[in-house]
């Protein structure tokens, strides 16, 4: 009987602890610092941008005017006639003359000076301005 009153009073000191409380006492030392935690995965690589577009190509300038065409030079003149040969004895007939040499040509003309070519056309902004041939 003596160990069942003995288990009756550990229970009710037990049960009664819960019931009060004591001022805490003095703060002990501090504890070790822990250890440091594994490093982190590092992430994976962004993708890359796409590429930009190729810009526009730029237009063209108009065509400047061409110059007239000059005029062409004159034709060169015609030859002189050769001489007629000289006429037979009279009485019997004398020989025909020997036929005269044919006349050289004529030098040939100059060839006309060349036309000068218009001015150059030019572009500004996006007008055309064209010139009649005269």
């Amino acid at each position: 009987m003596k160990i069942s009153q003995l288990l009756v009073a550990g229970a009710v000191t037990l049960a009664l602890g819960g019931c009060f409380s004591v001022p805490a006492g003095p703060a002990g030392p501090q504890g070790a610092t822990g250890d440091t935690g594994a490093t982190g995965y590092t992430g994976a690589t962004g993708h890359t941008g796409a590429t930009g577009g190729a810009g526009a190509t730029g237009n063209t300038g108009a065509t400047g005017y061409t110059g007239a065409t000059g005029n062409t030079g004159a034709t060169g003149g015609a030859g002189a006639t050769g001489n007629t040969g000289a006429t037979g004895y009279t009485g019997a007939t004398g020989d025909t003359g020997a036929t005269g040499n044919t006349g050289n040509t004529g030098a040939t003309g100059s060839t006309g000076a060349r036309g000068n070519t218009g001015a150059k056309g030019t572009t500004t902004g996006d007008t055309v301005v064209i010139v009649p041939a005269r």
